[in-house]
Formats: structure tokens, sequence, C-alpha cells
């Protein structure tokens, strides 16, 4: 490829919305190079991690992985990146993880094919490919500079960016390709079994919103939505300032079965009719919670601040409770809270005792600006459902 083609592709690679996260070892680091030698790499590269040695490796996967340079641990790596990618993107953009491991030429002669793996995953795909090389026949200059322009077209396919690459393998060499595609229903499925943290569904057409990278967040069941909780979100916002308003909903309960994919599903299309963005997680706790969306602003009521700060719910340690809510603290998380019934008598923040530590986590929604006395569990109730 020349210097003029490779441009090209990674300006229309920037120009696109996708945004990604890159885990690169053993390989294709000039492809980093080009990414980030044109204008443009902060629209698409969120993050690059080169975990070289062994103990990098580990730590990046979180565990010993059966072979170093396998197509597996590429998958894994690409998962990886993807879920790093969902937690440190603009709510609601495309986002790509990528991962490359690679045994090319070194120092020392290998006993092994020189070969390389690499995967990108992004919210309906999954790429693995699979390139032997010529043992002998290159330099580990030029080896890094094929894994490189392979991995540049694997992201422009992931991006959707349209662009021709000549191929830079011999007839003796081989490259085995692997897709797999997700329905909406597979990455829910996924979702609900762990192995992706979340997913947008952005329906908001506020435009001016989607560069705000802090969320302003309403969690709740949703079951059903109503205008209550459309009003709270609304206040919360206008209270707080910047930030990108959206609904939270976890597949996960701590006290009831998870939630089905067609229940996800339903309570999705609430969200849809009336244009507003929802987050599907797996985190039923709110210091979980934090950890996803770290400097975010949750909006609860009153009666979520009566658990949170009750040592209870913390198998009756204080100072567990303390540190748990600390660590939301750490990450520049704070709670918008709005009054509530609780046990039957409305309570705003004011009447809460909370710790000195944590106070300036806390921020009250006046009973002026807002008061909810309707609940899900009550329009559920008369609407006999």
């Amino acid at each position: 490829m020349t210097d003029a083609c490779i441009r090209s592709v990674v300006e229309a690679i920037h120009a696109c919305p996708t945004q990604a996260v890159l885990y690169l070892s053993g390989g294709a680091s000039q492809a980093l190079g080009m990414l980030m030698s044109v204008p443009g790499a902060s629209n698409t590269v969120l993050e690059a991690v080169l975990p070289y040695s062994r103990m990098s490796m580990i730590q990046l996967l979180g565990k010993i992985p059966s072979n170093y340079c396998s197509r597996q641990t590429a998958e894994t790596m690409a998962l990886s990146a993807y879920n790093r990618a969902l937690k440190l993107s603009r709510p609601g953009a495309p986002v790509l993880g990528v991962g490359f491991t690679g045994s090319l030429a070194s120092s020392r002669p290998k006993l092994g094919d020189h070969r390389f793996y690499l995967s990108t995953r992004t919210s309906d795909q999954l790429l693995v490919s699979t390139v032997i090389l010529s043992k002998g026949s290159r330099t580990r200059e030029e080896e890094d500079k094929v894994s490189s322009h392979l991995l540049l077209k694997a992201i422009a396919n992931a991006c959707k960016v349209p662009a021709t690459f000549i191929s830079e393998l011999t007839e003796s060499e081989t490259s085995d390709e692997h897709e797999q595609q997700f329905s909406e229903d597979q990455e829910l499925e996924q979702l609900i079994n762990g192995d992706i943290c979340f997913k947008v569904y952005p329906f908001s057409s506020d435009t001016q919103l989607f560069n705000e990278e802090r969320k302003i967040i309403l969690s709740g069941s949703f079951n059903p939505l109503h205008d209550g909780h459309l009003k709270l979100l609304e206040v919360a916002t206008s209270i707080s300032g910047n930030g990108y308003p959206c609904f939270e909903l976890s597949a996960v309960n701590a006290d009831k079965p998870p939630l089905t994919v067609s229940q996800i599903k339903d309570r999705v299309k609430q969200f849809g009719k009336v244009g507003r963005t929802v987050i599907i997680s797996n985190q039923p706790y709110f210091y979980k919670k934090a950890e996803l969306f770290p400097g975010s602003a949750f909006v609860i009521g009153a009666d979520t601040v009566a658990r949170l700060i009750n040592p209870k719910y913390y198998d009756g340690d204080y100072g567990k409770m303390l540190e748990i809510l600390s660590r939301c603290k750490n990450v520049g998380c704070t709670f918008l809270v709005g009054g509530r019934n609780v046990d039957g008598v409305f309570m705003v923040l004011e009447d809460f005792d909370i710790p000195e530590v944590l106070r300036d986590m806390f921020m009250s929604i006046p009973a002026d600006s807002f008061r909810m006395d309707i609940s899900s569990s009550k329009i559920r109730k008369n609407h006999g459902m």
C-alpha cells in the first residue's frame, strides 16, 4: 500500500463515528502509528495498550491464557477491548474492540511458524483472522508492516469504511477468516451472561448532547416507564448542568431472576416511543454502576438513599458501607436526590443523616421542583398487571 492510500483509508476511519480501543501484542505496531499520525485520531482511538510482557497480558485478560499467541487470545483481547470502549465512548457511539497477538521474526530463530491473529469486535460482529507467514522471507520490520496493513484493513471493514487493499501475502502464505454475526437477541444474551457490560439504545435525537462524556443517569426497573421518571430526569438535568441524560435498566436483579430478552426488549420499546436514551446493564448495585459509568450523576429517590446509607445492606457493617460508597466518590460519581415517600412518609435528602465524608456526593432536588408520589408498582396495580 502506498502512503497516500494508507492516509486516505485512515482519514475515512477518523471521519466515521466509530470509537475504538486497541490491544496489540507481538506485532502490528505500525498500524497504531498510521492511525495516530493522521489528524483526527482522537475521534477514533479511545485507548491503545501494548501488553508485551507475559504479566502484562495476564493482567489485561484477567487470567493466564492457554496460549499467548492464538486465535482464542485474540478473540478475548478484542472482547475485552470492546467492553473497555463501551466504558470510554460517547453515549450511543458505535464502538470497536481490536485484539492482535503475533509471533513474528525476532532476534532469535523461532521453532514454530511466524504467525499472527487479529480480531475485531463490534456490537453485531466478531471477526478473527489467522495468518501464517513464510518463515525467513521477510525481516521483522517487513512482517510487522504486513500485519499492520491487514489490521488496518480489518479496522476499516469494522468501521464500514470502503477501502481497497492489495494482498501482500504470497501464494504459499495462508490467511483464514472467521466471521460471526450477532442478532440483538444474542447481544442481550451476552449481556445477561456477563460477556459484555452494557448496551446503549440511543433514542435521543438531541445531537448537541452526543459529545457529552458525563452521563446523568436515572436507574430503575421501568415496569412501566411513566411521566414521573421523565420529569425527574428532566429536572435533574437542569440542576446538574452539562451531561448526557439517559435511563439505565439492569437486566440482572439482586433479589430476583434476571430479565429475559423479551422482557428487556419490551421495556426498551417504551424509551423508543418517547425518544429517550436507555442503557441496559448487568449491574444491580450502584457501586458497580459507578465503575461502569465513572464521573456520572445518578438520579435517585429518597427511598434509595435510605438503602444506600443503611449498614443493614452491607452485612450490618458501617465501615463497609463507607468503603463502598467512597469508591463511588473516588471515581467522581454524585447522587441527585428527589423527594419520595418512604414507608408512607414523604422524605427529602435533608431528612437523612448522611456521613460527613460522603455529604458532598449528594445534592438535593428541591421538592418544589419535583415531587414523585407515583410509582410503577401502583400503576401496575391500578391496571391489574
